[in-house]
């Protein structure tokens, strides 16, 4: 059972839960619907106007039983051992299964190459320590045990692992280098989309240009927070769409690409068991490369 106190403006409640719980409407208004969701010991209607000291009841009932089955899909593997395996995950691939995605996962691929990942995230997500996007390619580690699985976790949320992206965006960027500060929340106009919106998260990308061209940039991105499409936000905040980006990107691409140009380059961690300092480091895609290879031209 989670409970949250309201102590805004008044505001309906299935909005205040999507913001606060990060997730759609339509998931929120569907909780409401069938009680898993009490305000004041309550039921309610999803479009019920939350007051100031107003106490929000939300029942974890368990989750429906999700059979995941392995599937002999090709993993690109960097490293591994008893505790972690890190791969360098293809553009194009789902993470982990969810509603209406059940196959071709991240996850049905290591089920079929190892089944002693942890546990930690149940039947759907395990080992997933942490994600990327569908379409941003890149170097992942996953835990194969509940013990690895919770250090590297706490890696992850402390920043002390850290991972750093190349990105193809749109414009000369200006500056050599940059801090974007934005507070991401869900946008108020499309709630498909994140946005910088007042009383979002925190979250801070630095950036750094690697090299310039006619009307595209490679830049180096580190993140000092990991919110939901932070750099795809950021850097449109400031201008620089990512090239190839569905979402969030500008409409002309003369490029062929499937997805957001955007790689997850590196990663640093220190081993969950020995603590030894590790750097994993995956190749730029063929897209991405073919791209600068045109644009150097």
């Amino acid at each position: 059972m989670i409970t949250l106190e309201f102590d805004g403006e008044p505001q309906r409640l299935d909005r205040f839960l999507a913001e606060r719980l990060d997730q759609s409407r339509t998931n929120c208004q569907r909780a409401i619907e069938r009680g898993e969701i009490l305000v004041d010991g309550r039921t309610v209607g999803s479009n019920f106007k939350l007051k100031a000291g107003a106490v929000i009841t939300i029942e974890e009932n368990e989750p429906e039983p999700l059979n995941v089955e392995p599937e002999d899909i090709p993993l690109d593997i960097l490293y591994e051992d008893e505790d972690m395996i890190v791969v360098n995950k293809a553009r194009g691939m789902v993470v982990h299964p969810a509603a209406g995605v059940v196959h071709g996962t991240l996850v049905n691929a290591l089920l079929y190459h190892c089944r002693d990942l942890s546990g930690i995230n149940g039947v759907a997500r395990p080992g997933i320590v942490h994600r990327l996007d569908k379409d941003t390619s890149g170097v992942m580690v996953v835990a194969k045990n509940d013990r690895a699985h919770a250090e590297l976790a706490e890696q992850i949320k402390t920043k002390s692992a850290r991972r750093i992206y190349v990105a193809i965006v749109h414009g000369r960027v200006a500056d050599e280098a940059g801090i974007i500060n934005g507070a991401i929340g869900r946008s108020k106009i499309d709630r498909q989309k994140m946005a910088i919106v007042e009383g979002g998260k925190p979250a801070t990308t630095e950036f750094r240009v690697l090299e310039r061209f006619d009307r595209y940039s490679l830049i180096e991105c580190r993140l000092r927070t990991g919110r939901t499409h932070q750099i795809r936000v950021h850097m449109t905040s400031i201008g620089y769409p990512l090239l190839g980006d569905p979402k969030y990107g500008a409409r002309r691409n003369e490029f062929e690409i499937d997805g957001q140009a955007l790689h997850s380059r590196e990663l640093i961690l220190n081993h969950p068991s020995t603590g030894e300092q590790m750097t994993f480091v995956a190749p730029l895609p063929a897209d991405m490369q073919s791209i600068l290879n045109q644009l150097r031209r």
